[in-house]
């Protein structure tokens, strides 16, 4: 394979969550409309700051 050949970009995946508890649905939209942000962006966002503290403490490999 050349190394100039471009990688396709990945697709995004679909989760979908069933019997969220209604309290953290409600905190989410709070939380995201403060930062002016949408569920999933903040949801994200969230997910991002977390996997860098465990990156941190070696718990996961650090992201490339």
């Amino acid at each position: 394979m050349p190394k100039d050949k471009e990688k396709e970009p990945e697709e995004p995946g679909i989760w979908h969550f069933r019997e969220v508890p209604r309290e953290a649905i409600v905190k989410a939209k709070i939380g995201a409309a403060l930062e002016g942000l949408s569920v999933k962006a903040y949801i994200i966002k969230l997910v991002e700051a977390h996997w860098k503290d465990l990156e941190k403490g070696g718990s996961i490999p650090k992201s490339k």
